[in-house]
């Protein structure tokens, strides 16, 4: 069984937790429980994936300022050690997920069913979000099983290159949302509008919005990543 530093108690309060996937060597599954938890609301799931140099208590910090209440969601940390941050902690990095992708899906399906069992979550509203380098992370997993995923968010990133993407026609019931910076010199814009086309092509069902930043995250995309994900969920549950 993953270890993990919850009580019964303390998963009703708002706040961070740790825990551990079942997955080869265990790696760790931060947890963030939203304002109010009622166990019995199926909650949407987002999952975050740090981009290169960070790692899952740095990217989980994201959840509240994106929504206190709305979601459930968990940080992944990148199984590359490749430094250490100025707060002691470790930078981590993804790697190539065209060679490591089986041990990182592994990881998250071990992840999101882990939570699913801790939570209350809601089976067909689990997201991707990542950002940066996890942006393309996030992109391969949900393309490689677009029926376990109901949507991709990235923030300042870009599809993989390299190896088949698109699994149709399951890939045409995936949601992505894009927000980049319109100042991007690591990633240029016009690539994440040739992202945009691509997947508007293939037929999933893809928004992308500019904001006036660089490669920063920029305050608002993470208010209009919420705002996307809510129309989703409301528009499910009509």
């Amino acid at each position: 069984m993953p270890r993990t530093d919850l009580t019964w108690r303390s998963r009703l309060d708002e706040g961070f937790y740790t825990s551990q996937a079942e997955a080869p060597d265990n790696p760790p599954v931060r947890t963030f429980l939203p304002i109010g938890y009622e166990p019995n609301y199926p909650y949407p799931l987002i999952v975050f994936l740090h981009g290169h140099g960070g790692n899952e208590e740095q990217v989980l910090r994201l959840a509240p300022r994106d929504s206190r209440r709305n979601y459930v969601a968990i940080g992944l940390r990148g199984p590359h050690l490749i430094g250490t941050r100025p707060d002691g902690r470790g930078c981590y990095g993804w790697g190539d997920p065209v060679f490591g992708g089986s041990l990182i899906e592994d990881y998250l399906v071990s992840a999101v069913e882990q939570t699913r069992r801790q939570y209350h979550v809601h089976s067909e509203r689990i997201y991707l979000a990542g950002i940066h380098e996890g942006a393309t992370l996030a992109y391969r997993l949900a393309l490689s099983m677009p029926n376990r995923v109901a949507g991709v968010i990235a923030l300042n990133g870009v599809l993989p290159k390299g190896g088949p993407l698109f699994r149709y026609p399951d890939v045409r019931q995936l949601r992505a949302w894009i927000g980049h910076g319109i100042a991007n010199s690591v990633v240029p814009l016009s690539l994440a509008r040739g992202d945009y086309r691509l997947l508007y092509t293939a037929g999933v069902d893809v928004r992308m919005q500019t904001y006036p930043t660089t490669h920063r995250l920029h305050p608002d995309m993470l208010r209009d990543m919420n705002r996307w994900v809510m129309a989703h969920v409301t528009r499910d549950e009509w």
